[in-house]
């Protein structure tokens, strides 16, 4: 299934997840404050994301969908161990 944007749901799980890993990897090097919460905002996104690619699947390697859920638990867990 492709979006508006020209990739599949695959790769904008993809995407999705790397930007999030990315801005939760900044956010918690600098601690800024707007960071953080726009790290959560992309880590959100990106669970949106998986979530909706997961509910449409058609023969998709279930791989993906575990390394992915994985990625996002350790950026989740990262960010909120950077906010205590």
């Amino acid at each position: 299934m492709t979006n508006p944007s020209g990739f599949n749901d695959i790769k904008q799980v993809e995407m999705s997840i790397l930007s999030a890993e990315h801005m939760v990897g900044q956010a918690t090097r600098s601690m800024d404050e707007e960071q953080l919460q726009a790290a959560t905002n992309a880590l959100n996104d990106a669970k949106v994301q998986l979530h909706k690619a997961m509910s449409h699947q058609t023969g998709v390697d279930e791989a993906f969908f575990e390394m992915s859920q994985e990625l996002l638990a350790k950026a989740d867990h990262q960010l909120k161990e950077a906010k205590k």
